[in-house]
């Protein structure tokens, strides 16, 4: 067995009691005080200069003491910290303690195994020609890494390259999802709000009913992925909430709806703004048919979350090195957001799935879903990745 791979199971226990006591205390976006203040504890007893960044977020640089690290590269490797609000029902006993509140994406896991990964490369800094910054992220869920960039967490020292990870239900146990180009999607949230005329229900005629036009768009809505767009482009147009009326015999004057646009594009730029004046076409054709008013608001969360092929190589040989097989390489993408996007666009980066699905640790629920959970015999696999990239780019 070689030093890293025992470095990193000596630290297991350590590795496992920081992913549950993180787990225990969730905190939302940009209330992550005590998980941030654990952080910064944590890393500058390793020796590693640290700065509060937007607020709650955590930097950590760790500068590299061999022959020519001054002139040597800059490597990030963030791990987001923000919880969900949601109730946890997992019934582990290390559960969340706080009403309402749970780790239900993993984040605790990043970031116990971002430290550990810390605090096995401060023991190596000898021997790195070059920096590693460890970018420890709050609210992920609402998009927090443009708010990091334009904080300047990419300067001073210039970044050359970014890895992330996300623990991965869907991806089983023992498996590394790693692939080439775009891997999780563009999302672009909305907010939609129907206008119409209350009245009442016996006399439809004198009113102009919103709910049947919210009730047709929802429906046509599908129309543009399937109609519009090439097939073979991921596109999922989703509804997550309809707010509408206030009696069984009242027309409603007011509907409003919420949702997701999510794509992956080549073109984002040029492809993006036309999928949404689609959208909207489609809108506006029907409230204009049904005689009703309309509001929408886009809210934009990330960009297509872009793999660069030479960044997928180095963590391809990182991950071959950690887990001996090229079998445990999987191709995998997903609808899903990750604001780590933000990172891609702006420096060569990758981002890869760490498999954890595994129905006998009870790790086979989605992620955000009360009862999720992960199988912590992956944490391992997941710190000794992050440790091999860096002494691989800058050993």
């Amino acid at each position: 067995m070689d030093k890293v791979k025992q470095a990193v199971l000596a630290l297991e226990p350590e590795l496992i009691e920081l992913r549950r006591d993180f787990h225990r205390h969730p905190e939302l976006g940009y209330q992550e005080f005590r998980t941030s203040g654990i952080v910064r504890d944590y890393l500058e007893a390793l020796g590693i200069e640290t700065q509060m960044v937007t607020g709650t977020g955590v930097v950590g640089l760790l500068k590299g003491n061999a022959e020519g690290a001054s002139e040597g590269p800059t490597i990030l490797l963030r791990a987001d910290m923000d919880a969900l609000a949601q109730e946890e029902k997992s019934g582990v006993d290390y559960a969340s303690q706080t009403p309402g509140l749970m780790h239900a994406c993993g984040h605790d896991a990043h970031t116990a195994m971002l430290l550990v990964a810390a605090k096995i490369l401060a023991g190596d800094r000898h021997r790195l020609k070059g920096n590693v910054k460890f970018v420890f992220q709050p609210n992920e869920e609402e998009a927090g890494a443009l708010n990091m960039i334009e904080a300047g967490v990419l300067e001073n020292p210039k970044v050359d390259a970014a890895f992330g990870v996300h623990i991965w239900t869907p991806v089983p146990s023992g498996k590394i999802g790693l692939s080439n180009g775009p891997v999780m999607a563009a999302t672009e949230e909305f907010e939609l709000a129907i206008l119409g005329q209350p009245g009442h229900t016996s006399t439809p005629h004198t009113a102009k009913d919103p709910i049947l036009a919210a009730a047709t768009i929802l429906q046509l809505l599908q129309s543009i992925q399937t109609r519009e767009i090439d097939p073979l482009i991921p596109i999922t147009i989703m509804v997550g909430k309809i707010k509408g009326g206030s009696g069984r015999n009242i027309i409603a004057d007011r509907v409003e709806l919420g949702g997701t646009i999510r794509f992956m594009f080549a073109n984002e730029p040029v492809e993006k703004k036309l999928l949404l004046e689609k959208f909207e076409r489609l809108i506006k054709g029907v409230c204009d048919a049904q005689d009703v008013g309309y509001e929408l608001k886009y809210i934009p969360s990330n960009p297509t979350l872009m793999n660069d092929e030479r960044m997928v190589q180095v963590l391809r040989e990182a991950v071959l090195e950690t887990i001996g097989s090229p079998e445990g390489i999987v191709e995998h993408r997903c609808m899903a957001g990750e604001d780590f996007a933000e990172f891609t666009q702006k420096v060569p980066s990758a981002f890869y799935f760490l498999g954890t699905g595994n129905p006998e640790t009870g790790s086979h629920y989605p992620h955000h879903h009360t009862c999720f959970n992960i199988d912590e015999s992956t944490l391992k696999t997941g710190v000794e990745i992050h440790v091999r990239t860096i002494l691989n780019m800058l050993g």
